[in-house]
């Protein structure tokens, strides 16, 4: 579901906070504190923006209903959080806790 998820939430541009085409700008978009790399707080941040849009009842868990398709199991943002952490940790290559450009721009592990 984590991936199919964030497949489908990259369906709903109106939302998204900006468009970025490198990983340099999503390095940069995504860095909240500006020290030139995405820590797992920062990377969950932002790619809970289509989460939150589509929580319309603000519970903090998406059900079918408010999924593209109006179907899929239904997930709540703890969960979602998590999966995000062990995607971030699979693109940590070098173990050290945040993500670099490079990092960002590898194919997924």
């Amino acid at each position: 579901m984590g991936v199919l998820l964030l497949g489908s939430l990259s369906t709903l541009p109106s939302v998204a906070p900006a468009q970025v085409v490198a990983a340099g700008d999503y390095l940069a978009r995504m860095d909240a504190d500006g020290d030139g790399r995405v820590a797992l707080v920062e990377y969950q941040d932002w790619l809970s923006y289509a989460f939150d849009a589509m929580d319309r009842n603000r519970d903090g868990r998406l059900v079918p209903d408010e999924l593209p398709g109006g179907r899929g199991a239904a997930i709540s943002r703890v969960e979602h959080r998590a999966r995000l952490a062990t995607a971030f940790n699979r693109q940590d290559a070098n173990r050290d806790g945040y993500l670099s450009a490079k990092e960002l721009a590898a194919p997924p592990r």
